[in-house]
């Protein structure tokens, strides 16, 4: 009873317009005193468990994706990868969605993809048949691969706040976001394959050029996942040391490469970098304080229990789980959902016999559903103002590519645990 009102207490306070950190606060408030708990005694476990090593890739990762966008390696990456999809009408729905998967695999997050590459995409697919409304949905879902393509900032928080390995928790997604940009490629030439508007065809020659000449541009942006991917699963350094080494990597590319990064945009990116860094430290604080109270007063293990009880069937359990994660998600961001439920639905998880590491694929792929759904939408209020529509006009397209692409791929991943635990597997992780 009393976790339920917790929770309650932290949707109310945000769908009121609190911001996220003292709903947290007030969480933390709230359990204290209906389990007469002293806070300030669990005030340092909480500390200890934030002064970890694997958070500091949090604001390193955070710091590269700032970096990219304001350093010329996103608008790189957007037109190699359009050069390889085409810029043909389907073909431009396409880079979008290719484009978000790759700006995923560096960055990790989901707003600096829907800044960089909105901005440079949105325009020019409106003069190629595009409606507005429709990009702006497509690029909300599609911003969303930062949640699923390793680094994700999700699933280093996912791993810290459910103590599994974060390397494993990467590649469990890796399977659902591959899935997903096929799913999107795929509706987006349904619905525009005999759109209106001004098509572009190039010939072979042309195509060639056009390839070459982004790749070379491209390269040093490219580098960077490579570096990153390549690093941590070859042995050679943590996700940690990736995220450092990224960060390092982006800023001498921006400066004396691209030469779009200036000393003053470099300061902004510090900042900014800084003080998104500075929210999900605290609101971690007050999850890690939270979730320490609910396991002394044994509330996981008494949900996992009731759980058992009332619903004995587990693909009906994984059914509940599945539609509490995405309603969740439609009134809080994703590090609260994240926060808050891993660790309290995991266990009754791992009764049922679902592994650890693809409910870290779950919770991903439900987050994508969840932060494109209003009333909070973040991702989608933030992709309409970039595409300057309204959001009762970006929702119809939206519910399109939710129900035909998200939706499906959340499934597919909760029922079929293959897609999220092969390359863990193969890796050696499981």
């Amino acid at each position: 009873m009393g976790a339920l009102l917790a929770i309650a207490a932290v949707i109310v306070l945000m769908m009121i317009g609190v911001p996220v950190v003292y709903s947290f606060a007030a969480m933390t408030l709230v359990l204290s005193i209906v389990y007469d708990v002293d806070v300030s005694s669990l005030m340092t476990t909480g500390f200890w468990s934030v002064n970890s090593i694997i958070l500091l890739a949090l604001p390193l990762f955070v710091m590269t994706g700032y970096l990219m966008q304001a350093g010329g390696m996103a608008s790189r990456l957007v037109h190699f990868v359009e050069s390889l999809v085409g810029k043909s009408r389907t073909g431009m729905g396409s880079s979008m969605v290719v484009a978000c998967g790759v700006f995923g695999a560096i960055s990790g997050t989901a707003s600096a993809a829907v800044a960089s590459i909105g901005t440079i995409m949105i325009d020019p697919m409106e003069k190629h048949g595009y409606k507005r409304e429709y990009t702006s949905a497509l690029l909300g879902i599609s911003s969303l691969l930062g949640l699923l393509i390793p680094p994700s900032l999700t699933m280093i928080l996912y791993a810290v706040v459910t103590r599994q390995s974060v390397a494993a928790c990467f590649l469990a997604t890796i399977g659902p976001g591959i899935l997903l940009i096929i799913l999107l490629c795929f509706l987006n030439w349904i619905k525009m394959r005999n759109a209106p508007g001004e098509a572009v065809t190039l010939t072979f020659r042309e195509r060639s050029e056009l390839i070459n000449k982004s790749f070379w541009k491209a390269i040093p942006a490219l580098m960077l996942p490579v570096i990153i991917l390549g690093g941590i699963y070859g042995g050679v350094f943590t996700p940690t040391e990736a995220a450092a080494i990224a960060v390092v990597y982006a800023i001498p590319v921006g400066l004396f490469v691209y030469r779009e990064l200036s000393l003053k945009t470099l300061v902004k990116c510090l900042v900014s970098a800084a003080a998104t860094t500075g929210v999900i430290m605290v609101i971690l604080l007050f999850s890690f304080v939270s979730s320490r109270i609910l396991t002394f007063e044994r509330v996981p293990q008494e949900l996992t229990e009731f759980m058992m009880d009332v619903f004995q069937n587990k693909l009906l359990i994984l059914l509940i789980v599945n539609v509490f994660l995405i309603l969740l998600g439609m009134i809080m961001d994703d590090v609260s959902v994240v926060a808050i439920i891993s660790p309290l639905l995991l266990p009754v998880m791992v009764s049922i016999g679902v592994d650890p590491i693809q409910f870290a694929a779950i919770v991903g792929t439900s987050v994508v559903i969840g932060c494109n759904s209003p009333p909070m939408a973040p991702i989608l209020f933030m992709t309409c103002r970039i595409g300057k529509v309204g959001m009762s006009q970006v929702m119809k397209p939206a519910l399109f590519f939710m129900f035909f692409a998200a939706l499906p791929v959340m499934l597919v991943t909760t029922y079929w645990p293959p897609l999220a635990l092969y390359l863990p597997k193969l890796f050696g992780y499981l």
